[in-house]
């Protein structure tokens, strides 16, 4: 069989996919932007791969600005369209497609290729209620991009009625797309190498010259970006108490200054700059420890030697991070938001607080640092709850290679 992937940073979530069907003697190929191509091919040796370019508009003043991002998306669309009628050049016509729409990059497959199954992996469907927009009342939606989020809904809703299958990671995830379309989406995780993510008895992590070890007590906070979207503000704005009460405790916080998910500060400031502005004089710096992105390795360290690892988002996609702390035994303090609640289970395989609620925030966490007996059972939950639910081996992979399988007519 031949599987086509398309993904403006492929692999993305279709590593594991990729790797199993070139394993088992199946054709992969790969669409992927320019600038990401020469990572792909080291990552994924043996992979025929086809880059493509993004060409700017030459009067971006003249578009509407409820439209510049789908402008971008159909350009994305059209350039892979270009590379599929360049892979029907060469007879190398796929006999399935896997692609995230999210980029518009699947846009128009259907128009060069009507025959072949295509699979795309929905992560989510915007709307201004119910999810991450208007979800904090500090940060409230302006009309314009509410009118935003239904014009971009449009390409999903493409997306939607052109596959012949759809993948959310999660419950909550595939629940948010509109309800006559559920029946074709599948929840499948991406999944989690849990032999590879473990606990480790008497972990310790050095960073900078210092050493952290399990135990002690240790405050983790983990997100690709330091933004509101991951409660970053709210987090920051607990760290006086929690430094003035535990004075031994040390505090943890990886993630980069750009933004992931929702704006920037009007300053032009990283959300971390500006969070220092507020709360930075009445913090001890020494012991509280910003160590941007940091690689894998260093992260399943921090994860065990964590004493609470604290997980705070907007309804929106769920973070890889979270499932991996609890791989790792991590005692995870998280939101009560969804997809949160698809996973953690308070007082079972983890603790939840209000997304708003300071003081119970800190609250648990107290209990974590002063009691850190007592929660030996969470920690072990956490790590069953991943083997048993998100397991790479066992579980995921499987499954989405079942689904791959039945879509492409060979199940």
């Amino acid at each position: 069989m031949r599987v086509l992937f398309i993904h403006q940073n492929l692999p993305g979530q279709f590593t594991h996919q990729m790797r199993a069907l070139q394993a088992a003697g199946h054709e992969v190929l790969g669409i992927v932007e320019k600038s990401a191509l020469q990572r792909c091919a080291a990552l994924h040796p043996g992979i025929g791969l086809l880059g493509y370019g993004v060409q700017a508009p030459k009067e971006p003043g003249g578009i509407h600005a409820y439209l510049r991002d789908v402008d971008t998306q159909v350009r994305r669309g059209q350039s892979v369209a270009r590379a599929l009628l360049e892979l029907k050049k060469k007879g190398k016509v796929p006999d399935l497609v896997v692609a995230h729409p999210g980029w518009g990059e699947s846009l128009f497959i259907r128009d060069v290729l009507p025959g072949v199954p295509l699979v795309n992996y929905l992560e989510f469907f915007f709307s201004a209620r119910g999810g991450d927009v208007n979800f904090d009342p500090e940060f409230p939606a302006t009309l314009d991009t509410e009118c935003r989020l239904t014009v971009r809904n449009a390409l999903f809703l493409s997306a939607l009625e052109n596959c012949s299958a759809g993948v959310a990671p999660t419950p909550w995830q595939r629940s948010r797309f509109p309800a006559t379309y559920l029946p074709r989406i599948s929840v499948i995780h991406e999944g989690v190498d849990t032999r590879a993510i473990t606990p480790q008895d008497g972990a310790q992590w050095t960073w900078e010259g210092r050493t952290y070890r399990q135990g002690e007590p240790i405050v983790t906070y983990v997100a690709r970006g330091l933004e509101p979207y991951r409660g970053f503000h709210l987090f920051m704005r607990a760290l006086p108490r929690l430094l003035r009460e535990h004075a031994g405790a040390r505090v943890i916080l990886v993630g980069g200054d750009a933004v992931s998910y929702g704006s920037r500060h009007p300053s032009g400031k990283s959300w971390r700059e500006v969070m220092l502005d507020e709360v930075g004089d009445q913090l001890d710096m020494a012991r509280v420890h910003f160590t941007g992105r940091v690689p894998h390795a260093d992260l399943h360290q921090i994860f065990r030697v964590s004493a609470a690892h604290v997980y705070l988002t907007y309804p929106f996609v769920l973070s890889w991070s979270l499932l991996e702390a609890m791989a790792c035994g991590a005692l995870v303090i998280g939101s009560r938001t969804a997809p949160v609640e698809d996973v953690v289970v308070d007082g079972g395989n983890g603790l939840l607080v209000d997304f708003f609620d300071q003081d119970a925030l800190l609250d648990r966490i107290t209990q974590a640092l002063t009691q850190p007996g007592r929660w030996a059972p969470l920690r072990q939950a956490a790590r069953e709850t991943v083997v048993n639910r998100f397991d790479l081996q066992t579980v995921c992979l499987p499954e989405a290679l079942r689904l791959l399988d039945r879509v492409a007519g060979r199940g």
